[in-house]
């Protein structure tokens, strides 16, 4: 699980309840008129569907929940791994990596040395991984552009709900003693609007964003790796270059454990 995901919803809408209540609130009083939620987020989730192809709005769950996952990638034991293969390209030549190549469990890097060893030239090998890359990443930015499309809809759709909660209010003035209630409610639309937007699906676009831009730096690394193989560069060569993708501080560490 990603943690700073969940600390980060547990912080902003601990905030929002603390708040609540100590201005003499409840949270009941959120979910009083569920109209306001499903105007907002109902609406801005017709919106985004509007905006989008299918495809991209169906993979929504599966997006949120990429929010919430953490990265498994261990990218020092990558490093170890490609560094290996390149001690042993240098002994034995580039197609004794085929049944080393055939073991990798990350597709995009058992595809890159595979290209390797069938012989094919250093400049296409480059051209099909960022190609794939490119592709890659543009996919994830159609989901990230859903729910950023949905926080810039959402206060909009929440003003809308005022409005029409107040058009009510108007109805309402004959009795005086529902106009507090109604004109509460009235508002709630924009709190939703507001709140789901900037807690919600802003925080996860900026989450999702952050988490590709992650996956595509390891595929730079990844795609560096291979062309190191292919070259038949010194295994030491190739640790400095791949250790130069990780942050400073894990770069010292690794060298002060061998």
């Amino acid at each position: 699980m990603d943690l700073s995901t969940i600390i980060g919803f547990a912080l902003a809408f601990g905030a929002v309840i603390a708040a609540l209540y100590m201005d003499g609130g409840n949270i009941q009083e959120l979910f009083a008129h569920m109209s306001a939620l499903i105007l907002t987020v109902g609406g801005a989730l017709g919106a985004g569907t509007i905006s989008f192809p299918l495809p991209v709005v169906l993979n929504l769950p599966k997006l949120l929940m990429k929010a919430f996952m953490g990265t498994k990638e261990d990218v020092q034991g990558t490093i170890e791994e490609l560094v290996k293969m390149a001690d042993k390209a240098r002994r034995d030549g580039i197609l004794a990596l085929e049944e080393d190549a055939k073991k990798i469990d990350d597709e995009f890097l058992r595809k890159g040395v595979m290209l390797v060893v069938d012989g094919v030239d250093a400049q296409q090998v480059r051209a099909i991984m960022q190609s794939d890359t490119r592709l890659m990443h543009e996919r994830h930015l159609s989901g990230v552009g859903l729910l950023a499309a949905m926080g810039g809809y959402a206060p909009t759709l929440g003003i809308i709900g005022t409005v029409m909660g107040l058009i009510n209010v108007l109805k309402q003035l004959s009795e005086p003693e529902k106009l507090g209630e109604a004109i509460g409610a009235a508002f709630l639309a924009t709190l939703w609007g507001i709140m789901s937007a900037n807690l919600i699906w802003l925080p996860m676009a900026s989450k999702l964003r952050v988490k590709s831009e992650e996956e595509v730096q390891m595929r730079e690394m990844l795609i560096e790796g291979v062309l190191a193989l292919q070259a038949g560069e010194n295994p030491r060569i190739v640790r400095e270059k791949l250790s130069a993708f990780l942050p400073p501080n894990k770069r010292s560490s690794d060298e002060e454990s061998k």
